[in-house]
């Protein structure tokens, strides 16, 4: 299928119109290790200044999307306060709103079984709203994509439902959803995370993989809801069970992730999943490079978020042995480098770094104070650190083991908990 032209606009934007997006952020994230101790994984922070969750926020918003429900679960209260504080600008009056559907036993007194079962409890609202169309998102991905086009693609296409797809790499196919499909694109088999993923015909070295983002015709959707909460078997979830089930009694169609990726072009699409802390550490540090995978600087398709009110990063002391600087690297408001050195890193809102300190492949969330004469390379700091006067971490793996968590691919990941801080608790 061809993209929709630029003299179909109109075409794309009644889409949207009748359209509602779901997303599903309740999810704890357990990858990204104690990061996740104190959020849910779409609260995460990342590239500076955001959350995961607004990368699919603004896709909705900049597709002309603005009916949104984020249904939420794990861990939800920095998630909900992000939300609320940062996401309630749309106009009721127009028929505009992002609310937030929290797992309140509307139906069972259950909490959300799976991603299915999430949709099916929260059915009543979503009747209300009265869409045509329903999108199905994840919350906890990086991408820009243009729901609108996909949109169009679905009408075109006479599919009751339509799966967002990429190619990924065969040796990594088993963490995904892998399908096949036929010479029109319609989807002939779908496996969740198979032990033995089937490689594309064209491309023996890829698979074909669900994005996790899905567009149904509304009726349809409620029919397969209700339909799969009275199967005893299931265990209500999109990947495991709806989608095997519908693939062979229903017109289920791919729509490859090349066709409506935003700020791609000539280059592969850009889509994340930092699930893990070397993804996570990575996708930062990739940000700081000079011409980065993942272009935030694009005025026509922008990343909306909470933003609070801080000053300018300021950078002093000018001495051959106390320069404050940083290289190769993203600064966001509210900074002081004092005196301290920092390369190829990614700084968060309000990180004092104080003077002597160097910083190096570092990725440090907000509210962080580093002290005098640390020496930290290669790791995560989460928000709220108070690092200690001359800590040096990130030189002896086996040392900072001891202490702090060490990934696979050697990043050192700092908490408040890990250093004694205990900033969670009530006492």
């Amino acid at each position: 299928m061809q993209k929709p032209t630029s003299d179909e606009p109109r075409f794309v934007s009644l889409l949207t119109k009748k359209t509602v997006a779901l997303i599903l952020a309740g999810g704890r994230g357990s990858r990204l290790m104690q990061l996740t101790d104190w959020r849910a994984k779409p609260a995460v922070p990342f590239g500076g200044k955001f959350r995961i969750i607004d990368f699919p926020l603004s896709n909705c918003l900049n597709s002309g999307i603005r009916r949104v429900g984020v249904l939420t679960q794990y861990k939800a209260h920095s998630l909900i306060k992000h939300i609320q504080r940062g996401w309630g600008f749309l106009r009721g009056e127009f028929n505009e709103f992002i609310e937030l559907l929290p797992a309140q036993q509307r139906i069972e007194a259950d909490w959300y079984k799976g991603t299915a079962d999430a949709v099916f409890q929260n059915m009543d609202i979503l009747r209300t709203y009265g869409p045509e169309y329903v999108l199905i998102l994840a919350g906890d991905h990086i991408y820009k994509m243009d729901y609108g086009e996909m949109l169009a693609s679905h009408v075109k296409s006479g599919a009751d439902m339509t799966v967002a797809c990429l190619e990924v790499p065969l040796d990594q196919a088993s963490a995904f959803g892998v399908m096949a499909v036929d010479e029109s694109g319609r989807v002939v088999e779908f496996m969740e995370k198979p032990a033995n993923p089937p490689a594309m015909s064209s491309r023996p070295d890829r698979a074909l993989a669900s994005m996790g983002i899905y567009i149904f015709n509304a009726k349809f959707l409620y029919e397969q809801l209700i339909r799969d909460a009275d199967d005893r078997h299931s265990e209500h979830d999109f990947g495991k069970n709806l989608i095997p089930y519908m693939v062979p009694r229903y017109r289920v169609v791919a729509h490859p992730f090349s066709e409506s990726c935003v700020g791609s072009e000539g280059t592969e699409p850009y889509w994340r999943d930092v699930g893990t802390v070397d993804a996570f550490w990575e996708a930062n540090i990739d940000l700081a490079g000079i011409t980065p995978d993942l272009n935030l600087y694009d005025r026509h398709w922008p990343i909306w978020t909470h933003q609070e009110q801080l000053p300018p990063a300021k950078f002093i002391f000018d001495n051959d042995d106390r320069r404050g600087q940083a290289i190769d690297s993203m600064v966001s408001g509210g900074c002081v480098i004092s005196g301290a050195t920092v390369r190829r890193s990614v700084l968060f809102s309000n990180v004092k770094v104080n003077s002597y300190a160097t910083l190096e492949d570092a990725v440090v969330l907000p509210d962080v104070l580093i002290g005098r004469h640390a020496r930290l390379k290669k790791v995560v700091i989460d928000k709220g650190c108070i690092i200690p006067d001359g800590l040096e971490v990130g030189f002896d793996r086996e040392r900072d083991a001891k202490s702090f968590h060490v990934s696979p691919g050697g990043v050192t990941m700092i908490t408040p908990e890990m250093l004694g801080q205990h900033v969670h608790y009530v006492r």
